[in-house]
């Protein structure tokens, strides 16, 4: 029988090989940045590179059960069998810490079982579950996570805030009503990591995006300057730092095989 495709999933989406992410319903949109899948395919194992994204996903693997991620400060290089699949939520960073009940910072550039940080939880994810239902149950607990979770609304405009790359972390905690102490306390127990580190996160995934939706690899002066870096150099230090890549290296990665390659001067 054909593996039931969750209602959150376009049609004829589910279950491709590859990596794919789709919007959370609409009442989790304010707490869930999205939900996803990763299917290697069945003729060889699955290389990959985890970047910085500032947010933490509850997930579930084949044969292995239930885990969450904590936000990370750097690449995370993963190898994944042939055919396994991954189903997981992904929590926003202002709200990844109020969802799972503990401060983030505990689990940071960390892989930890959800059996042991949330055994009703995990029990509901064995390893033997079809991915459909193991999808299905995952956005249920998440779901309830959130509903069960006081929103830190300071944090949450703090977030969006931050995504601004000039702003100034003193004039963020002014403008939702703390010290600069008391926001670095709650951004790292919801995100994981302060505003400073959150901010440097989250101008990197601007990048990463910028590279993901330009048809052609973009001039690096050009996209360090629109991603808010001070200049090509700072840039490169950065995306260094984040992802273990210089920014050719990283767009070279992020291509798939029938876009344009990218060429080197």
């Amino acid at each position: 029988m054909a593996a039931r495709e969750p209602d959150w999933v376009p049609a004829g989406g589910w279950l491709a090989p590859g990596y794919a992410e789709w919007a959370p319903p609409a009442a989790l949109r304010g707490a869930v940045a999205c939900l996803w899948a990763s299917v290697v395919p069945d003729d060889g194992e699955g290389p990959g590179l985890i970047l910085p994204d500032a947010c933490s996903d509850l997930i579930w693997e084949q044969g292995t059960g239930g885990s969450v991620a904590g936000p990370d400060t750097g690449p995370v290089a993963t190898v994944r069998k042939a055919g396994t699949v991954v189903v997981g939520v992904r929590f926003r960073p202002s709200a990844g810490g109020q969802a799972l009940g503990l401060p983030l910072s505990e689990i940071r550039d960390s892989r930890v079982a959800l059996a042991d940080l949330l055994p009703a939880a995990a029990s509901r994810l064995p390893a033997t579950l079809s991915p459909a239902e193991a999808a299905a149950r995952a956005l249920d607990i998440a779901g309830e996570l959130v509903a069960g979770a006081a929103a830190d609304r300071a944090v949450t405009r703090a977030a969006v805030l931050l995504r601004d790359p000039f702003a100034r972390t003193e004039a963020v905690a002014a403008d939702v009503g703390l010290s600069e102490r008391q926001l670095r306390r709650r951004v790292q127990a919801a995100a994981g990591y302060g505003p400073k580190t959150l901010q440097r996160v989250l101008r990197f995934q601007r990048f990463v995006r910028m590279l993901d939706a330009a048809a052609r690899p973009p001039d690096l002066a050009s996209a360090a300057a629109q991603a808010g870096y001070a200049d090509q150099a700072h840039l490169s230090r950065e995306c260094s730092a984040l992802s273990g890549l210089t920014p050719v290296a990283l767009a070279r990665a992020r291509r798939p095989p029938d876009r344009v390659p990218l060429v080197v001067d």
